[in-house]
């Protein structure tokens, strides 16, 4: 019987080695060994790595198999690991700003990390980051609506003088990249004219708005009432909950500063926002020839549904300026105010237990 020989590790990781630099056949014949054993070295060392070729030839223990196993198995958890890491150390900054940032980190993103790992290392259900890019503006949209409100402030900065050529110049000086004819575009979608354009001389008006359901500012930050019903103002705010994010809607009489209307959703839609809070306020206070329902000019309040409503009962629309946070005031204060109190718990709340929180700050502001 003739002896099967037998190879050493070194022997076999040179052989394959040299099959690098020409083919394996003239290898094998000038190491004397048979084509097939370089075939299957080369199989092996390139499966295995540095675990190959444990043992007499080519064959491994059991336990050799379960060492090597285990190698791979590490190197893998090492490696996930050091992902995880990684992540969390590139959105350290937008954790500390909250779950929103965190949103926009994920999506920013996406084509440098996979989804499932990023949510798993920042706390974040894969449905409610979902929800969110479904629901939210994205970085895009958030940036337009930045440079709407800087155009905006500009505009009125100026006293309504500035034309879309000096708004894109002095825009430039603030550190924006906006040619004049994009300045215009904006100008356009938020109803700007200078005093100085053939338009505003033919309209009579620097409020030319894009949407029809927009109003002009009426009331002016004249915010007090002398009796009920009088002035009424309304708006939305977003609420973070243990399964993502609710919206209240809310109406203020200022003559009281009570809260007459109000509504929690989970959606933004005009029937789940400004319709129920304004039927609710309907039910809590009549309305009377000469009130004012002052709002922003979110897609809530500026439709047709929601306006026919309010011409029903004859009430003069009003509307902050675009991007002009002060206009609302009220509204805003108010929010501050509850998030504030808030601000331990609705992290942890359920709908339902956000609802009886709300229900419980309003009953107690009264």
């Amino acid at each position: 019987m003739v002896k099967r020989k037998i190879y050493d590790r070194d022997f076999k990781v040179n052989a394959v080695k040299l099959t690098l630099k020409t083919n394996g056949f003239k290898v094998a014949e000038e190491l004397g060994i048979a084509k097939t054993n370089i075939y299957r070295w080369q199989a092996e060392l390139k499966k295995y790595g540095t675990d190959s070729f444990c043992g007499g030839g080519h064959f491994r223990t059991s336990e050799q198999q379960r060492y090597s196993d285990l190698k791979r198995t590490l190197r893998k958890e090492l490696k996930y690991a050091e992902l995880q890491i990684e992540i969390f150390r590139s959105a350290s900054k937008y954790i500390i700003e909250g779950k929103p940032m965190i949103f926009h980190f994920i999506e920013k993103n996406l084509d440098r990390y996979p989804l499932w790992q990023m949510c798993k290392v920042l706390g974040i259900r894969m449905l409610t980051y979902y929800r969110w890019r479904d629901k939210i503006f994205s970085p895009t949209q958030l940036q337009k609506a930045l440079i709407e409100k800087e155009i905006t402030s500009i505009f009125y900065e100026y006293k309504g003088r500035y034309g879309n050529g000096k708004i894109s110049a002095e825009l430039q000086s603030r550190g924006f990249t906006l040619n004049k004819y994009s300045v215009a575009d904006y100008m356009k979608k938020t109803g700007l004219v200078s005093k100085l354009s053939s338009r505003h001389k033919l309209s009579g008006s620097s409020f030319i708005p894009h949407n029809p359901y927009i109003f002009p500012n009426v009331l002016n930050r004249e915010f007090k009432a002398d009796e009920p019903s009088q002035v009424w103002v309304s708006g939305m705010t977003r609420l973070e909950i243990l399964k993502g994010l609710l919206f209240l809607t809310i109406i203020i009489d200022l003559f009281d500063r009570k809260i007459i209307g109000w509504n929690l959703s989970e959606g933004l839609t005009i029937k789940e926002t400004s319709i129920p809070a304004w039927e609710m306020a309907l039910r809590n206070r009549k309305t009377k020839k000469g009130l004012i329902f002052h709002s922003d000019r979110g897609i809530q309040y500026a439709n047709k549904m929601f306006t026919r409503k309010l011409d029903y009962k004859h009430i003069t629309r009003s509307m902050s300026r675009k991007g002009n946070h002060l206009d609302n005031e009220i509204p805003n204060s108010f929010f501050i105010s509850l998030k504030s109190e808030l601000a331990n718990l609705n992290m942890h709340l359920t709908k339902q237990q956000m609802e009886e929180k709300i229900s419980e700050y309003i009953e107690n502001l009264h």
